[in-house]
């Protein structure tokens, strides 16, 4: 099991200052506890194995880089060890023939949320603390309440008044305390870190938590063994808060410290055009300002990201860059995923692909580089998002009949298949990648 040997307090400005590793209740936007730990390539698994059992082992797999004791697991849900996905008919139709999909909507809840929440009730089974909280958009309440139903614990969600309809249903079937804020996210999140100091309950907020961006870090490690032990060209990561790409970004740069890995891989963080401050900060050098969020992707939809400067800092130390999508560009990523694909992604999940499609029409990302999208969330929690494509017909109970339906539906113009037009390649670098750091 791990131990971090410090923490690291990364504060806004870039300063950094060494604290005890248990310092995890900092401040609500200042700055950000990393845990470090003694590294060595004995802290990673020795053993190559097949994907049917990197899924069953799951994040535990990594136990010797995750904050856990000596207690044996007994957080009763599989998370982790989601797929990493090759898609033929994407890549064909898209022309990315280096494409692969880290397909988090396989989790228990349908999202990446999935990793923070179980080791926050592994944490909280361990001490015996009855009642975990969470802020959320969404997907993290959702993962909450679905996580803390398996656990025997007691979730209370503070919610956006806003909060998408079909979330908040599944947060209420699986037995959730949820409180509507007024106000919005950032007043949920305040409102819910106050009521974890009063009332002594386990603080599950990602960023403030280091114990969260600890659990998203498993997605690097899963990455590096799936490609056979080598990291990609490229990573985009949906960035909302900022710290599922902290966590990314930390995964990797841990492989590096452990001698197993050469470089972190180029991060781009993708924001959606109608709220974009991590964006913004990164395109002019400045600080984090708060704006209004104007997109269907709620994920992603973060007016104030609580660990924005630090999501600039490791896109900066990658080499890497932020892009914006509009939301027509992420319906249109999510068709694709899809119908091509086969993987159901909502707006902010299929912002991936969407930022990687910009980034390489705008020559600064090469086609044929090794690119991974990580899709965060499922579309199953938001259907009025889907785009219909396919054919229906109906008939009677008549073979004669759906012979003479079907040479009709054969003779049709075949229905688009979510279709994007191919990124040009002009102006990108054939050998791989492009790295600007700026726009």
């Amino acid at each position: 099991m791990g131990r971090p040997s410090r923490g690291v307090l990364v504060h806004d400005d870039g300063t950094e200052e060494i604290v005890a590793p248990a310092s995890i209740m900092i401040d609500d936007f200042g700055a950000r506890l990393l845990l470090e730990y003694e590294y060595g390539p004995e802290m990673l698994p020795s053993n190559a194995v097949s994907s049917e059992a990197l899924t069953a082992a799951g994040m535990w797999r990594y136990s010797a880089l995750l904050p856990i004791d000596e207690s044996p697991i007994v957080y009763p849900l599989p998370v982790g060890g989601t797929p990493l996905v090759a898609p033929p008919v994407l890549r064909a139709s898209i022309g990315l023939p280096n494409l692969w999909l880290k397909d988090e909507t396989r989790g228990p809840s349908g999202s990446n949320k999935d990793r923070a929440t179980a080791l926050v009730l592994q944490q909280a089974m361990s001490s015996g603390v009855s009642r975990v909280t969470s802020a959320s958009t969404g997907n993290v309440a959702v993962s909450l309440a679905v996580g803390a139903a398996a656990a025997g614990k007691e979730a209370v969600n503070f919610v956006a008044s806003d909060v998408d309809d079909g979330k908040l249903a599944l947060m209420r079937h699986v037995g959730a305390t949820v409180i509507k804020v007024q106000g919005g996210y950032e007043a949920a999140f305040r409102l819910s870190r106050q009521a974890a100091r009063e009332f002594g309950w386990i603080d599950r907020n990602t960023g403030v938590n280091p114990v969260t961006v600890e659990a998203k870090k498993t997605v690097a490690f899963e990455i590096w063994e799936q490609l056979g032990g080598e990291v990609p060209d490229v990573v985009a990561v949906p960035v909302g808060d900022g710290p599922t790409l902290n966590g990314i970004a930390k995964g990797f740069r841990e492989l590096v410290a452990c001698g197993v890995a050469a470089a972190v891989p180029v991060l781009v963080g993708v924001q959606a055009d109608g709220c974009q401050p991590v964006k913004r900060a990164w395109e002019v050098g400045g600080r984090v300002e708060a704006t209004a969020a104007h997109t269907i992707a709620d994920g992603i939809g973060v007016s104030r990201p609580i660990s924005g400067a630090l999501a600039v800092r490791d896109v900066v130390a990658s080499a890497g860059f932020f892009v914006s999508v509009t939301d027509a560009q992420m319906l249109e990523a999510m068709a694709l995923l899809g119908a091509s694909a086969g993987v159901l992604a909502e707006p902010a999940g299929a912002a991936s692909l969407a930022g990687l499609l910009v980034a390489v029409r705008e020559g600064r990302l090469a086609s044929n580089a090794r690119m991974v999208a990580l899709v965060t969330g499922s579309a199953l929690k938001t259907p009025r998002f889907y785009q219909i494509g396919g054919r229906v017909a109906e008939i009677s109970a008549d073979l004669d009949e759906l012979s003479r339906v079907l040479r009709s539906l054969d003779s049709a113009i075949p229905i688009s298949r979510g279709r994007m037009h191919r990124p040009s390649d002009e102006g990108a670098r054939p050998g791989g990648p492009i790295r600007h750091l700026r726009r």
